[in-house]
């Protein structure tokens, strides 16, 4: 709208009436900084943003706290993470998927075996079928090397390298495995 404006303006109406805006200069002016303070409401009204609770912080996510030693789980098998590092746990992973990682991975994510229902990155029982762990490592610590369809980089935290350590890493990794298999 503004780029419209901004061609009637230098365009259309010198063409009628050389001595524009002559007189009308105030008015032009007025109509220029209501349409600028228009769009920018509009940006900021409108515009997407994403808020991360910092550590510490309470706040509402969309995950199932993860099982208490009382309840029963399902039995983990040790899963190879690839590139030699350490044979992760599952089990482990859960927890550090639903509450350890900052954000949480469900907070972002949609994943059926953590009850997790997030909605800004992708659906993690689709985009990771079939996929291995070590390309499953590879989107933690490196989001931004494969953008699944749909989405745009930078979406997703690029800190996880180096806030999860190694044996944390190999244990989400091995959950991802295990939950979309």
């Amino acid at each position: 709208m503004l780029v419209g404006f901004a061609l009637v303006v230098s365009l259309v109406i010198p063409r009628r009436n050389p001595n524009f805006p002559g007189r009308h200069l105030g008015a032009l002016l007025l109509v220029a900084a209501l349409l600028i303070i228009a769009m920018l409401t509009a940006v900021a009204v409108f515009g997407e943003s994403h808020h991360f609770v910092a550590e510490g912080e309470s706040g509402a996510t969309q995950t199932e706290p993860a099982p208490t030693p009382t309840e029963t789980t399902a039995p983990t098998t040790p899963t190879e993470t690839g590139g030699g590092g350490p044979t992760g746990d599952a089990a482990a992973g859960k927890e550090i998927f639903a509450t350890t990682a900052q954000p949480p991975c469900g907070s972002c994510h949609t994943l059926a075996e953590a009850n997790a229902t997030g909605q800004v990155g992708p659906n993690l029982d689709d985009v990771l079928k079939g996929k291995d762990a070590a390309f499953i490592h590879e989107s933690i610590v490196d989001p931004n090397a494969e953008i699944a369809s749909g989405f745009t980089a930078g979406i997703m935290p690029e800190t996880y390298a180096s806030s999860l350590n190694e044996q944390q890493l190999a244990d989400l990794v091995a959950f991802l495995v295990q939950a979309t298999s």
